[in-house]
């Protein structure tokens, strides 16, 4: 059994009654790290869990032991932050799970684009969703030209994030590709320092230019 559990954006208190049961009860807590995940449960006193561990640089044999752990014990999933299996690691455990039928509950809460969307004021009917954009410059420079083109083909607003040591280089992106596209910028969301400021990129860059934060952005048509 695996429980995919929704995890703060920021504030420890952004997380479910529910959700603490579960994670008191679980006997295997399945995250992309370890630190970030315990530091959470001990602000909630939970402790002596069992971690295991499920990022980027996790190999295809692990994932084979958290198949089998998930077939054996009752497990929960989550993100550094957010919502996992979703732009993150998780999906791959959640789709071979499915397959398998093994059974899994969800604990839906706190999501960075929910968060967004509450706060752009605008009502869509559709937007693109195109999450994290490639780190290597030559591959990050073609989604943008892709992006670009798509865009202007169909005129529709889209949502990117990124690592927060990449939010200058993001929006100084934004502001060669897409230069006049109003955008939402929401940085630090739910904590003291959050802030949501609406702005053209150039603009934005200036303000932010060098700072490092979880940042997701709203841009507009």
């Amino acid at each position: 059994m695996l429980y995919i559990i929704a995890t703060p954006l920021g504030h420890p208190d952004d997380l479910s009654i529910r959700a603490l049961k579960v994670l008191a009860e679980c006997e295997i807590i399945i995250c992309e790290s370890t630190k970030e995940t315990s530091k959470l449960l001990r602000h909630h006193g939970i402790t002596g869990k069992k971690y295991e561990v499920l990022d980027e640089h996790s190999k295809s044999g692990a994932l084979s032991e958290l198949i089998q752990l998930c077939e054996l014990h009752t497990c929960a999933l989550v993100s550094d932050c957010g919502t996992p299996g979703f732009c993150d690691p998780g999906s791959d455990l959640v789709k071979i799970l499915r397959k398998k039928k093994i059974p899994m509950r969800i604990l839906p809460g706190p999501s960075s684009i929910a968060a967004l969307l509450s706060v752009c004021g605008i009502k869509n009917s559709e937007f693109l969703f195109i999450g994290f954009v490639p780190a290597e410059n030559q591959a990050r420079e073609k989604k943008w030209k892709e992006l670009q083109s798509e865009t202007s083909q169909r005129l529709r607003p889209f949502i990117i994030m990124d690592t927060p040591y990449r939010l200058t280089k993001t929006l100084d992106d934004l502001s060669r590709h897409f230069p006049k596209r109003q955008c939402v910028l929401m940085i630090d969301v739910t904590l003291e320092s959050e802030i949501i400021i609406e702005d053209l990129p150039n603009v934005l860059l200036e303000k932010f230019r060098g700072q490092k934060a979880e940042f997701i952005i709203w841009v507009g048509v």
